[in-house]
């Protein structure tokens, strides 16, 4: 079994190869991408709802402590990638999952009382303001989670996040059961809100219109880790809405090597809490990378967690560049350089096994899920 959970992981090995042309073009790179179905799915006893919401994870396990980690079994990786799902009526759900691979021809620092700022040296963050942009793709993939978090657009009823937003990785946080997503909207001078709007009303302020979410998945590997282990690698959760947002989304993708991303760098944009009100957009070098993570040093807040991470590479099927969501930002750690501390931030890597449960939570067919 540990065979084969080592083939499974190494399916992150991408079909093409970057050439040496000076013309070459970023390009996303094919995945075979395996198959995670559901197995059988048991009803648990309702929430309790009693954790406190925290808008950041602080662990002091950084890129070597999780390079040193043991590859977890095919058995581990199942249970891990078995998630829980939420409902708005507060009921509660566990389903297994089953793993398989097709190879049809074809497919392919901790308890540190400073002020976690965030910020490395000046501050890099740009506020995004006016409509003009704030309405207009990427930006407007943007979401904000009434427990203060921020979320990306990733289908027409679907947000994804991260789960410490959610799950505090023992109990599901306040307000999680009644959980909505805002939605930045004009908000007119004259207060009109009819859709003949003449010039003079002209939008002033931003406003959020908030949905209500559906259902919630949580992956079992967050809910039974916990920051200092495993739990890191499966900070994610993917927001089911009551009804369809109508806004342009951004497709999610198997994250690519950090040499393979165009000049190195992410971009994300978020609702850090020290600019309330104020969608931040920033992007930076990634630093460091594991199997299951992103070291960076974005400039972040607190809110910020829960961003979308993307870039934009050429799609070389669709012979156009294409933005796609490659990870998570989880938040802010402390890590241990040669006993000198050092703090990153963190997001969390769509691998393929990843990319196959998002994508099957969904759509729920995993049939369209065979190309990350």
């Amino acid at each position: 079994m540990a065979a084969l959970s080592t083939v499974i992981l190494l399916l992150c090995a991408a079909k093409d190869v970057m050439p040496s042309s000076p013309h070459w073009k970023p390009t996303w790179p094919s995945y075979r991408v395996p198959v995670i179905l559901p197995q059988s799915t048991l009803n648990l006893d309702k929430p309790q709802f009693d954790a406190e919401a925290k808008l950041e994870v602080v662990s002091p396990c950084g890129p070597a402590c999780h390079k040193s980690s043991p590859l977890p079994t095919y058995e581990e990786v199942k249970n891990y990638l078995s998630y829980e799902t939420l409902y708005a009526n507060g009921s509660l759900t566990e389903t297994e999952v089953g793993i398989y691979i097709l190879s049809n021809s074809g497919d392919e620092a901790r308890g540190r009382s400073r002020t976690k700022r965030q910020i490395y040296g000046y501050d890099s963050r740009f506020s995004i303001f006016g409509k003009d942009f704030l309405l207009n793709y990427p930006f407007s993939t943007s979401v904000k989670l009434s427990t203060g978090c921020t979320g990306t657009l990733v289908a027409e009823k679907h947000v994804l996040t991260a789960a410490h937003c959610i799950h505090d990785g023992k109990s599901y946080v306040k307000g999680a059961q009644k959980l909505r997503v805002g939605f930045l909207k004009p908000k007119l001078k004259d207060g009109s809100k009819g859709a003949n709007i003449t010039n003079s009303a002209m939008p002033e302020k931003m406003k959020f219109q908030w949905i209500r979410v559906k259902r919630t998945h949580v992956p079992k590997g967050w809910i039974k880790g916990n920051a200092n282990d495993i739990g890191m690698d499966y900070d994610y959760a993917l927001l089911e809405l009551k009804k369809p947002h109508k806004r342009k989304f951004m497709k999610i993708g198997v994250s690519p090597p950090a040499r393979h991303l165009p000049g190195g760098r992410i971009h994300f944009s978020g609702y850090d809490n020290d600019r309330p009100g104020n969608l931040v957009y920033r992007f930076c070098d990634v630093k460091d990378e594991t199997y299951d993570l992103l070291y960076q040093q974005c400039d972040a807040q607190p809110g910020a967690s829960g961003s979308g991470v993307y870039v934009r590479m050429w799609k070389r099927q669709n012979h156009k560049w294409e933005r796609k969501i490659i990870g998570i930002f989880s938040g802010h750690q402390w890590v241990d350089m040669n006993g000198t501390p050092q703090d990153f931030n963190v997001a969390v890597r769509i691998t393929p096994l990843k990319y196959a449960q998002i994508c099957y939570w969904i759509k729920g067919n995993y049939l369209d899920c065979r190309e990350g």
